[in-house]
């Protein structure tokens, strides 16, 4: 089996997360997150776009009843790069994840331009 694309987590925000989960929602999330690695086009019922957002996207798992998403990037081509999870418990997007994501992702690139700097010195 290829690897179609790697995924790293930035910094402790996936983490962090992940460790309050039970063991079967994190096996149902290594399902999905494998499928990512693998897969040339995962289908949107496990990944899409968040609109208004360039860049951002959400990786979707549902285990039993709940919904649980984890906010990602691309870089560098086929990294996947995980920022923060939560359990969905609305219909809608909860605005403190989304803002906590987009700055996420912001200070994410910001220390890559430092790294990327330093190297062409």
């Amino acid at each position: 089996m290829r690897m179609i694309r790697e995924i790293i987590f930035y910094k402790d925000y996936f983490d962090d997360f992940f460790e309050t989960l039970t063991e079967k929602v994190k096996d149902k999330i290594d399902e999905v997150l494998f499928m990512m690695t693998i897969l040339e086009r995962v289908p949107t019922k496990f990944f899409k776009s968040i609109e208004g957002v360039k860049g951002l996207f959400e990786i979707r798992v549902e285990y039993e009843s709940n919904i649980y998403r984890i906010f990602c990037c691309f870089d560098k081509g086929n990294l996947v790069v995980l920022f923060n999870g939560f359990q969905k418990k609305t219909q809608k997007l909860p605005v403190k994840e989304l803002n906590k994501a987009k700055k996420i992702m912001e200070e994410y690139f910001n220390e890559q331009k430092k790294i990327d700097n330093g190297n062409k010195k």
